[in-house]
């Protein structure tokens, strides 16, 4: 793997190219559901042939709301498992908890010295979220966008694929990494926002976001009985109110989770029969089953076989770890230097003894 940088060098088409590192993170808050999978860990397993790719489990950004505390190690396995499952193997990329690296949280607090308080006042997650949680508005839930900031910037990531709802926090970012350079030294890059390729789906009521809060999701490691109880109720083009009405494509959520799961040809047949009315709302949806299920029975039953392997998993979760903390050692050091800090490490005080 590569540490102490933030590229290599790999030969693309013409020439040679200098390519990112990539860093992203997933809290464990619960069980995966497809927008996740879609949106963000189906591309993730895309970047690890083309970048030197960072993926975390941001246990303490968990935390920044109430939480089950009995619960949290089990998801934060159960996160990792799917990781893996997925095709994030440790041969390709590196996956890690964050707690497991303390420089993130102590590049979080210079971040902090840094950061005027005015600009995380106005960051939309954060109003958000005060909303939310009327009765925990703590400093953490405000703090989030820094220790995102020193997720990314611990490893000098350039590349940091998010969704939409993220790309704030990644401005936020380059903003902070601009002023630490400007201010200290040029250490930091300012990285930049990565979207997904993947189509937004929405809850299956085609109105709120995709959540476990809402009950209105799919979980990538359902059974097909269960995603086809969720399925036949899911909202489809509301203008299309009978089984011989035209409906549009376009307007239907259902359609959109299609876009995500079902090859080009098939896609188009679904599109072509909805406005013509020459298939209805269920036989569409029997067709989504079919597609879904070929893709996720695969990753469930990798998870499952992976839940009698924990050792493996957690010896994945911990040579990671050890990797990423390499890289956020050599950072921290030079961080410490360019603050003009007294940058004693282990072997120095063993020197002194």
């Amino acid at each position: 793997m590569f540490f102490g940088v933030n590229f290599r060098v790999q030969k693309q088409g013409f020439g040679v190219v200098k390519v990112n590192r990539v860093f992203s993170g997933i809290q464990p808050t619960g069980e995966i559901h497809i927008g996740n999978y879609v949106g963000a860990i189906r591309e993730w397993v895309r970047l690890v042939d083309l970048y030197d790719c960072i993926y975390c489990v941001v246990d303490y950004h968990a935390i920044t709301v109430e939480y089950p505390v009995e619960e949290l190690a089990k998801r934060t396995i159960d996160t990792a498992l799917i990781l893996i499952a997925c095709g994030l193997v440790p041969e390709k990329c590196k996956v890690f908890v964050q707690s497991a690296v303390p420089e993130h949280t102590e590049l979080a607090w210079i971040f902090n010295c840094i950061t005027p308080v005015g600009d995380l006042e106005r960051m939309t997650q954060f109003k958000d979220k005060a909303k939310q949680h009327r009765k925990n508005v703590n400093m953490g839930l405000m703090d989030y966008p820094v220790l995102q900031a020193a997720d990314i910037l611990i490893y000098k990531a350039g590349i940091v694929p998010v969704g939409e709802d993220q790309v704030q926090h990644i401005e936020l970012s380059r903003e902070i990494a601009r002023k630490f350079n400007s201010r200290f030294k040029t250490i930091f890059p300012e990285p930049k926002a990565l979207l997904s390729r993947a189509p937004r789906i929405l809850g299956l009521d085609g109105k709120s976001k995709m959540s476990k809060t809402l009950n209105n999701y799919i979980g990538i490691l359902e059974e097909e009985k269960s995603i086809w109880e969720k399925l036949k109720v899911a909202v489809t083009d509301t203008n299309r109110v009978r089984r011989y009405d035209k409906g549009n494509p376009h307007l239907c959520n259902v359609f959109t989770i299609h876009t995500a799961f079902t090859e080009d040809e098939v896609l188009m047949e679904i599109e072509n029969g909805c406005k013509t009315a020459s298939i209805g709302c269920i036989d569409c949806k029997k067709v989504l089953l079919e597609k879904m299920v070929r893709e996720l029975v695969p990753i469930r039953e990798k998870v499952e076989k992976l839940k009698g392997e924990i050792g493996y998993v957690k010896e994945v979760l911990h040579i990671s770890a050890q990797r990423c903390r390499e890289i956020a050692r050599a950072t921290m050091h030079e961080v410490r230097e360019a603050l003009g800090l007294l940058n004693l490490h282990f072997k120095d005080l063993q020197t002194l003894k």
